[in-house]
């Protein structure tokens, strides 16, 4: 799943380390998050978007989901 994650990151000048922290997440689950290796459950979708000020469907990309 693509997500606008590194964007989001970028524009607020967050590591992963940094953003992880702030959603309870390690380091490497935001990486995997980013490079789509990983789906977020729907609880730290939501606590990702919340911390952007977001939708979930504005940070994730489910355009590709098979429904």
């Amino acid at each position: 799943m693509k997500t606008k994650i590194p964007e989001l990151r970028k524009q607020r000048k967050l590591s992963q380390e940094e953003l992880g922290l702030a959603v309870g997440v390690t380091r490497q689950t935001i990486t995997s998050l980013e490079v789509g290796k990983y789906t977020a459950s729907l609880i730290l979708a939501y606590k990702i978007a919340r911390y952007f000020d977001l939708s979930i469907e504005e940070v994730f990309d489910f355009s590709e989901v098979e429904e």
